[in-house]
Order: structure tokens, then C-alpha cells, then sequence
């Protein structure tokens, strides 16, 4: 159905991505019928303009600012399971039958199956209103932002005469993309993207601590008002203070409760990744041929879904014109789903599944995750840590590593406690949790009620490209988890 606003995001692709460099409709379908020249099963055009800004902060002063504006298409065609793929950086009628005409001589070889016709006109479809169509970068002037993050400079010193440094950044995008494809059809978005990061730097008694947090969304920077911009200080304060106390962490094999919302990057990392349709097309994931088994424990549910609205891996349409939507993965333990791309949905003869993302014009789209979660159980989280004898507790993580055949994954904790008899007894550093994803969703044993999302920082990589997504959990009880610690 043409809603009002996604007839909004084609006039503005129109107008940022077509007008300007005079391309009209007949230009996409002379573009598909040098595709066609050889047998092909589908092929697409991906024009994206991006407009960048960030801002940095350090010693008290804003140090750095910078401004890009990238653009480009980006011209696929698919024969079986092979893509012949070219971009111009340049858009215009003649970079684009140039960018057409590399993939022919690409798709030559290829063993085609059927010769589509090419289009004459394009269905103009919407996707949905998830976020707002105007330019983040915008939002606010320069001066604004440089006020903005010198009171986070302020805020963090009177939070604690124990800082001794802050760094801030903002970063905003204003992304416009028009997807063109061979069946006919064609799909904008106009996508915002903002984020604030701040990173302290506490000392006592000669020791030195680092703490971080930060928070952002498909929204502008007027979202970062006093209050929000308090929150995001006195979490990266407390984060680097609580830090100062720390002890060296135990280690061995031990139940682990893990906080609720950032700490969903582990679910993202070692499970997430081990769903999508590629890997799992090609046998390479843990979770290959698994649909309709058990693999998770009673109670777990994990959904990935593209649809909340503002969220940072939020997209109103995918990077092939798709709608996005919720999809159960695993469904009370039960594997349902895989996350799907037109590639891998044909192939494996599934629908699409609203997933298919790309770094940008100059990539090739892949299935990828939105805002990937675990649903909440009924469990209260006070009492899922009075539950551990002798335990870790990890509030907060930093980065990790997974293996997609296997699942085994290590991950660092940024703030962390040893718990014994049910209470906290105090701070530990250095301790990575070690284990296997699809083992690990057979080990929870605890789900919480407080399901919370992450606060909007996520940066999701694969085969070389980072695309924002989202993450989040309630508070979790998993048993028998390698910890690696220093003491």
C-alpha cells in the first residue's frame, strides 16, 4: 500500500539520486537491457548518497571535525548462485551503462536459467515509517554541537575528582538510498543516524581505569538533551570508577549471570551470526538443517526485528527494497527461521525475510541482522544473581570473537562482579567468558522479566563490511561457562 510518507522517501531519491545528474526512467531500463543481453535470473540498481559529519572532543577542547558526502550506484545481476557485481562512484547515464556493461561481461560466464524481460516501467512500492525524514546533521548548528559535548566535558569532572580525562564524539549520517530492480519494482529510504560517545578516564592512588558508554538512534541530535547526555556521563564515570576498585577476576568453569541490554552483543555474536541464511546455505553454520529441532532451552526466544521505531539498526526498507519485519528465529528453544536475502531466499526456496544489507553502493548485499533479541521471561533480576553460590555477574561487555562453524566465542567484560552466597562482593577486571553459542543456549537456566535494548551504539562487521544494528536481553542465568581471569 503507497502510504504518504514512503511516496516521501521516492521524491526525495528522485530529487537526491536521479534528477540531478539527469537519469530518468528510461535510462534504469536501458541499464537492465544491456543486463539482459545474457541470461540472468534477477539483477538490481542501488543508487545511495550519504552525507557524514563527526566531531571530537579531547582535553577539554573540540579537537577535530569533519564533513564527506559519498555517492554512487552500484549495478548487480545474479545467474544461480553467482554475482556479477560493478559500482561508479560517479552517477550519471553514462557511469551507470558502464557499470551495466562490466557485469554483462561478468555474467557472460555465468550459467544462466531464464532471460527476463526488461522492465518498461517500475512499480513504486513504500516500506515503513519507522523514523523521521529529516537530516540529523541539521538538527543542530555548529556551535550547538560543540556546546553539547563540552558539557560532557563539564558534567564528567563534577561527576568525580578521580577523572582526569575526557573524550567525546557525535557522529550523524543522512543516508538516501533508491533500490531499482529487474521484477520491476522500485523502493527509497531516507535514513537518519545519530550517535554520542563519551570515554573517561579515572585515577587514584597511581591506577588508571577507562570507562565508556554512549547512545543513539535513527533521530537528530536535538535527543540529546540534558538529561540524556547526564545519563550517558554517569554511566561511562561509574563504568571507569567502579573499575578503580576492581580485583583480578577468578577463572574456571562457573555460572554466569549476564546483565540485561548491551550484554545481547554476545547473543548477536555467537548466535545471530550462526542464523543467517548464507552460512547456513552453505552447511558452514552450527545451526545448518537444525529448523523445526530444539536448540536452545525451554523459555528462550530470540527474535530479530527491523521494525522498532528510531532504533539504530531499524530500516524501513532493506538494501534490496524489502520491507523489513520481525522474525522468530528460535521460538521457546525451538529453531524456526533463518535471516534471509533474495540470493539465499531463492536458492534455499524460502521467502525473503526483510534482511539483506550493504555497507554501502560499492558493496554486495548479504543477509545480515537488525536489532537482534532475546525475549523476556518472568524471572526478577535480583533474584537471578541471589541465585549464583559462586558466580560471575558481567554488567557490561567490550569486544569479542566468534567462530560461525563451531560457535565458539571469547568475549571481554567491561564491568564485572564475583558474586558468593547470592551477593556481590565485589569488582573484577580481565575476565573473558569463553564458550560455545548453540551449547550456551542450551545452559540458560534463569530469563529475566527486564528485557532492555542497547542504548543505540551497535556497529555490526561481516566479510568486510559494518552495517548499525541493535541488540538486547533481559538478565540471564547461563551454567557452565568457561571464565578466563588473572587471578
Amino acid at each position: 500500500m503507497k502510504t504518504e510518507p514512503s511516496i516521501r522517501h521516492l521524491a526525495i531519491a528522485r530529487d537526491t539520486l536521479l534528477a540531478p545528474f539527469g537519469l530518468v526512467e528510461p535510462d534504469l531500463a536501458r541499464a537492465f537491457s544491456e543486463l539482459f543481453e545474457h541470461r540472468i535470473d534477477f539483477a538490481d540498481l542501488y543508487f545511495q548518497q550519504t552525507r557524514s559529519e563527526s566531531w571530537r572532543l579531547e582535553e577539554g577542547i573540540v579537537k577535530s571535525g569533519s564533513f564527506g558526502i559519498d555517492q554512487g550506484v552500484g549495478v548487480r545481476a545474479v545467474v544461480g548462485d553467482r554475482t556479477a557485481f560493478a559500482y561508479s562512484d560517479a552517477i550519471g547515464v553514462e557511469p551507470l551503462i558502464q557499470a551495466a556493461r562490466a557485469v554483462r561481461g561478468i555474467a557472460r560466464r555465468g550459467s544462466g536459467r531464464v532471460k527476463i524481460p526488461t522492465p518498461v516501467g517500475f512499480e513504486q512500492r513504500g516500506g515503513h515509517t519507522l523514523y523521521g525524514l529529516d537530516d540529523p546533521i541539521r538538527s543542530l548548528d555548529a556551535q550547538a554541537k560543540v556546546d553539547l559535548l563540552g558539557r560532557v566535558e563539564v558534567m564528567a569532572r563534577a561527576r568525580d575528582p578521580r577523572v582526569v580525562q575526557v573524550m567525546a564524539g557525535l557522529a550523524a549520517e543522512h543516508d538516501v538510498v533508491l533500490v531499482v530492480r529487474s521484477d520491476g519494482l522500485m523502493a527509497a529510504d531516507v535514513r537518519p543516524l545519530v550517535r554520542l560517545s563519551v570515554t573517561v578516564i579515572a585515577e587514584s592512588g597511581g591506577r588508571r581505569e577507562v570507562g565508556s558508554a554512549g547512545g543513539g538512534g535513527r533521530f537528530g541530535f536535538e535527543r540529546f538533551d540534558d538529561e540524556t547526555v547526564r545519563r550517558t556521563v554517569e554511566e561511562a564515570v561509574q563504568q571507569a570508577l567502579v573499575n578503580l576498585d576492581s580485583r583480578p577476576a577468578p577463572a574456571g568453569t562457573m555460572s554466569v549471570v549476564l546483565g540485561s541490554g548491551w550484554p545481547g552483543i554476545l547473543l548477536h555474536e555467537a548466535i545471530g551470526h550462526g542464523l543467517e541464511g548464507d552460512f547456513n546455505r552453505k552447511g558452514s553454520s552450527a545451526f545448518a538443517g537444525q529448523l523445526g529441532q530444539r536448540v536452545a532451552a525451554p523459555g528462550v526466544t530470540v527474535v530479530d526485528d527491523g521494525t522498532l521505531p528510531d532504533r539504530r539498526g531499524s530500516l524501513n526498507v532493506d538494501d534490496e527494497g524489502n520491507p523489513t519485519r520481525e522474525n522468530v528465529l528460535i521460538e521457546d528453544g525451538i529453531l524456526r527461521s533463518y535471516l534471509q536475502d533474495t540470493l539465499n531466499a531463492r536458492l534455499m526456496k524460502v521467502p525473503v525475510t526483510g534482511n539483506g544489507r550493504r555497507e554501502s553502493f560499492a558493496h554486495l548485499p548479504m543477509p545480515r541482522m537488525t536489532n537482534t533479541c532475546m525475549m523476556a521471561g518472568d524471572r526478577d533480576p535480583a533474584e537471578i544473581v541471589a541465585s549464583l553460590d559462586r558466580g560471575l555477574y558481567a554488567v557490561n561487555f567490550g569486544g569479542g570473537q566468534v567462530d560461525i562453524t563451531n560457535g565458539k566465542f571469547v568475549f571481554s567484560a567491561s564491568e564485572a562482579y564475583w558474586v558468593e552466597g547470592g551477593k556481590i562482593q565485589y569488582p573484577v577486571k580481565g575476565a573473558t567468558i569463553i564458550g560455545n553459542g548453540p551449547d550456551a543456549l542450551t545452559r540458560v537456566t534463569m530469563i529475566g522479566n527486564d528485557l532492555r535494548l542497547d542504548p543505540g551504539v551497535g556497529t555490526c562487521g561481516k566479510d568486510g563490511q559494518s552495517v548499525p544494528v541493535g541488540v538486547g536481553q533481559p538478565t540471564l542465568r547461563i551454567e557452565g561457562l568457561t571464565v578466563g581471569g588473572t587471578g
